[in-house]
């Protein structure tokens, strides 16, 4: 009997093929709430999966689970330290993304700053001339400061060097380099106007980024998220963005997700909201299945797998 590998959401063809080139069994199932995903995985031998909380109890109704695909590059949602007690490797796609995401802040740097959304909405609505009162911001000769500087911050560095910023960093294990200065966060947060997070989920980054850091703040800056929501303090971002404190902000990822219908983010001013989207592209999707499943297979042939955030006695 072949070994079964749950997808509670679909993927991209091309990983599913590799899948069953390894004479694997794919379940496509019908959704990633807890109890559908127990159900449908008893027999599982692997879970692809995306963001949903995967924690031991989830484990223990799957008996058979040895391999746990995390469908992206974060894993916090995966209780790892209950996966490692049980034998279970848990794999990620780190290459997989980040190009796509780097690609996105930039997007959603320059959206907030040229009021590309209001003015859209604006437009629609009628209002031809609310570009008036709500002219945007250029870019050149502005400072862009990251806040995490791995893979996805020197992509987007990188991205940026041909507008004319002056780019500053703040990472314990970033290496001096052309094109940027490395600071310290306080610096950051009073220097730059535009502020871009790229911090995994740790202890201590959860909620590193709030009251305290939004007073640093230029009035006039603007800080984009696309990294994790938990990094945030919501609820003072919110009082930030009401009072005026900074300009505006962009955020891809929320501490709960989906967004909560009663969220005061919904009602925020000058603030763009957009689904935990920034990999969600043809290419990137198809990356991070084969990678994502390519972990999977490499289990089943009895080998560690190369993206293994866990190691197993």
């Amino acid at each position: 009997m072949a070994d079964k590998v749950l997808l509670p959401n679909d993927i991209s063809a091309a990983g599913k093929e590799l899948l069953t080139a390894a004479g694997l069994e794919v379940i496509v199932g019908s959704g990633r709430e807890r109890e559908t995903m127990m159900a449908e995985g008893k027999d599982a031998f692997a879970v692809l999966i995306g963001t949903q909380k995967f924690d031991g109890e989830l484990m223990d109704a799957m008996p058979n689970l040895k391999v746990i695909a995390r469908n992206g590059v974060g894993y916090d949602s995966v209780d790892v330290a209950a996966a490692t007690a049980r034998g279970i490797y848990v794999v990620n796609t780190p290459q997989a993304l980040s190009d796509s995401v780097a690609e996105t802040t930039v997007a959603e740097l320059l959206a907030i700053s040229k009021n590309l959304y209001a003015d859209s909405a604006a437009l629609r609505a009628g209002d031809w001339n609310f570009k008036r009162t709500h002219p945007g911001r250029d870019l050149q000769g502005k400072t862009v400061g990251i806040l995490g500087y791995g893979r996805i911050g020197q992509l987007v560095a990188k991205k940026l060097a041909g507008f004319d910023v002056k780019v500053l960093v703040v990472d314990p294990f970033a290496k001096p380099a052309a094109g940027i200065e490395i600071v310290d966060r306080e610096r950051l947060f009073k220097e730059a106007d535009y502020i871009t997070v790229h911090l995994p989920a740790l202890p201590e980054t959860t909620h590193s980024v709030g009251k305290a850091e939004f007073e640093l703040m230029k009035d006039s800056a603007f800080l984009i998220n696309l990294a994790r929501g938990a990094i945030l303090i919501e609820a003072d971002l919110v009082e930030a963005l009401v009072n005026g404190k900074i300009a505006g902000a962009a955020l891809d990822v929320f501490e709960n997700e989906p967004l909560p219908a009663d969220s005061p983010l919904l009602q925020a001013p000058n603030v763009l909201l957009t689904p935990h989207m920034a990999s969600n592209t043809v290419e990137t999707l198809t990356r991070m299945a084969v990678d994502a499943a390519s972990g999977i297979v490499a289990v089943h042939h009895g080998e560690k797998p190369q993206w293994a955030v866990n190691n197993l006695a």
